[in-house]
C-alpha cells in the first residue's frame, strides 16, 4: 500500500457521519425503549424507519408525529427475507442506505420472575424461541443492511444487551443466555467489520421504568433494584436511549467492541 492509500484508508476509518445525516433503522421501535431510542434520534435529526411486528398504531403514530424524517414499516425480524424488504423499501423510500442498525426488538418475553422457568423447568423450546429472536433476527438484520452500509463507507451497530450478564439476580435463563450470545457477536463482527468503517457495540440496560416488557414487574422489585444502585432510582428508556445515541454519534468514532452497561451504576462493568 503506498502513502497516499493508507492516508485515504486513515481518513476514512475515523471518518463519522453527524446523526443528522444518519438514516437509522430501530427494530421493534414502536414501543418501550425501542419508542424512545426512536424519539431520541428523531429529536437529534436522524432519519429514521420504525420497525414494527403488530404495533402499527403506535408505529403510525410516531412516525406522523416527524412528517418526512420517519418512516413506519412492519417486519418480523425473525423473517430474514421480510427484513431484506423493509432495508429496501426504507432506501427506496430516502434515497439512501439505512446506515445504523439498533437490534432492540424483543419478541414474547415479559420481565416477571414468577412467571419464567426456574432450572429445572427451562425447555429447549423456549431457549430455540429466545435465539431466534435474539441472536438470528440480529444477524439477519446487520446483514440485509451491510450492502448499504459498505455503500456508504460508514455504519454504526448497536445492539441492546442486559446487566444479567454480570448480575443474574433472577431466572431469565434464555433471555440472558442468547443475550449473552449477542454480546459475543457484537465483539466478533466488531473485528471482521471494522476495517470496513463500521462499529459494532452493545448498550446493556437493567430493569427500566418502565416499558411493556417491565410493566409486569411488581412495584417492590422496582424498588428494591433502586435501593442498591448509587443513583437510587431506575433508569428510564431515555436514559438507555442516550447511550445508544453516543454510539451512534461521531463522539464514539474511536470505539467499538465495547459493552455499555446503563443501569444507575448496580452493576459495575
Amino acid at each position: 500500500m503506498n502513502a497516499h492509500a493508507a492516508t485515504d484508508t486513515a481518513a476514512s476509518s475515523t471518518t463519522a457521519l453527524p446523526l443528522k445525516e444518519q438514516l437509522v433503522l430501530v427494530t421493534g421501535g414502536a414501543r418501550g425503549l425501542g419508542a424512545a431510542i426512536s424519539a431520541a434520534f428523531l429529536d437529534a435529526g436522524a432519519k429514521v424507519v420504525v420497525n414494527y411486528r403488530s404495533s402499527s398504531q403506535a408505529a403510525e403514530e410516531l412516525a406522523a408525529a416527524f412528517p418526512g424524517q420517519a418512516l413506519a414499516l412492519q417486519a418480523d425480524v425473525r423473517d430474514a427475507a421480510g427484513l431484506k424488504d423493509l432495508v429496501a423499501a426504507a432506501a427506496e423510500h430516502f434515497g439512501r442506505p439505512i446506515t445504523t442498525l439498533v437490534n432492540n426488538a424483543l419478541v414474547d418475553f415479559s420481565f416477571n420472575a414468577d412467571a419464567r422457568s426456574k432450572a429445572d423447568e427451562l425447555s429447549a423450546e423456549e431457549l430455540t424461541a429466545q435465539f431466534a429472536g435474539s441472536v438470528l433476527a440480529p444477524v439477519a438484520a446487520i446483514q440485509a443492511v451491510l450492502p448499504g452500509m459498505r455503500q456508504a463507507g460508514f455504519g454504526r451497530i448497536v445492539n441492546i444487551g442486559t446487566n444479567l450478564f454480570q448480575h443474574p439476580v433472577v431466572p431469565y435463563h434464555d433471555y440472558t443466555a442468547t443475550k449473552a450470545a449477542l454480546l459475543s457477536l457484537t465483539r466478533t463482527f466488531a473485528d471482521d467489520l471494522g476495517p470496513e468503517g463500521i462499529n459494532v457495540n452493545m448498550v446493556s440496560g437493567g430493569l427500566l421504568r418502565t416499558t411493556d416488557a417491565s410493566a409486569a414487574t411488581p412495584e417492590e422489585v422496582f424498588d428494591l433494584i433502586a435501593s442498591g444502585t448509587p443513583l437510587r432510582r431506575v433508569t428510564s428508556p431515555a436514559e438507555l436511549a442516550d447511550a445508544v445515541l453516543f454510539f451512534a454519534s461521531p463522539l464514539s468514532r474511536g470505539v467499538t467492541g465495547q459493552n455499555l452497561i446503563v443501569d444507575g451504576g448496580l452493576v459495575k462493568g
